[in-house]
């Protein structure tokens, strides 16, 4: 349970890599910038009509939540990547085999968020329970298959 607990927190990323912001002082226009959407791209995702996709005060809940949720997950990667802002970029942009040959950003304007946050996640997961092995491993600690070989 303590494993599920820990990553239940490992939605959001440590730090604010990527500048967007948070809680008021976050920029929905900074993520658009950043994966280079269009307005009309933007109201897709967001599913508003683009007369209505605005970048301030009156900007729609509909874009700001889901530019929010956009946001955080290239945070998420961004974490990933320590902090290097170019090698996020180039991640967004570079196409991926497990997408079917189209890049992460695509797949954002494309619609497929959903599919993208839920690989970011599992990819995030097991790194985590491999740096865990590891870090184990490192500190002379038996592994799983160490203490099961050693029972026998």
């Amino acid at each position: 349970m303590a494993n599920s607990s820990a990553l239940l927190f490992r939605t959001i990323a440590d730090r604010d890599y990527l500048e967007f912001g948070s809680g008021e002082s976050f920029n929905p226009h900074r993520v658009a910038r950043f994966l280079e959407l269009s307005k009309s791209e933007v109201a897709r995702v967001a599913g508003v009509a683009p007369a209505s996709v605005r970048f301030d005060q009156k900007m729609p809940k509909d874009v700001r939540d889901r530019m929010l949720e956009i946001g955080n997950i290239c945070g998420l990667v961004a974490q990933f990547f320590a902090g290097d802002v170019a090698k996020t970029a180039l991640w967004f942009k570079t196409k991926n085999p497990l997408f079917g040959n189209i890049s992460p950003r695509d797949m954002i304007r494309y619609g497929r968020y959903e599919k993208l946050r839920r690989f970011v996640m599992s990819a995030l997961e097991e790194n985590a329970a491999v740096e865990g092995i590891a870090g184990r491993y490192a500190a002379g600690e038996p592994t799983r298959g160490a203490a099961e070989a050693s029972a026998q």
